[in-house]
């Protein structure tokens, strides 16, 4: 299976931070599943992304010119796709991928999350939308989700659809266990 993990590109001011990249590479390559990521070597990003090629596994990474020309691209991956845009790189990964999960990161993890999120509401993304909580770093967009729900704003079915997990054991289950969401119809 291909992982999809979006994440900072910085390590935050948390030890548990990278603690938690460490052990979502682990899982990655422990288990036989690939990387599939944003191709930087910097913060998070590369910290699960050398944690999966420390333990024998593959990585790909997905990266835009532009970013790749600061040299902040991961030289070591199994590939690394360079693409045009920041749009080419979101719509590569998920092409890519089979499952998506957001360690912390900032506005751009967040955004990335969130999008997929979305598309799986209207029936453009069936895979499943974890968020890595181990840290309670997301404890508060949990509960702005459970928010939608009692403002009316998201169907519980949906909500269901985004998972917050843990620890990485829980990962198995919600993926085993995941079901397409249904296409959402506006009436």
């Amino acid at each position: 299976m291909r992982i999809i993990v979006y994440c900072g590109a910085s390590e935050g001011n948390q030890p548990i931070y990278l603690d938690n990249a460490k052990q979502l590479g682990e899982w990655i390559a422990n288990n036989g599943h690939s990387l599939v990521y944003g191709g930087g070597n910097v913060g998070l990003m590369g910290e699960v992304a050398n944690t999966v090629l420390a333990n024998d596994g593959r990585v790909v990474g997905v990266i835009p010119k532009f970013l790749a020309d600061r040299e902040i691209a991961h030289e070591g991956l199994t590939d690394l796709i360079v693409v045009d845009n920041m749009s080419e790189r979101k719509n590569k990964i998920l092409e890519v991928g089979d499952v998506c999960i957001a360690l912390p990161g900032g506005p751009g993890t967040l955004e990335e999350i969130s999008e997929v999120i979305s598309w799986a509401r209207i029936g453009q993304n069936d895979r499943p939308c974890i968020v890595y909580n181990e840290s309670g770093y997301y404890d508060l967009l949990e509960a702005f989700f459970d928010n939608m729900v009692a403002q009316g704003f998201l169907s519980q079915d949906d909500r269901d659809n985004v998972y917050f997990v843990k620890n990485v054991d829980a990962l198995d289950e919600v993926i085993k266990n995941h079901k397409k969401p249904e296409i959402r119809v506006y009436k």
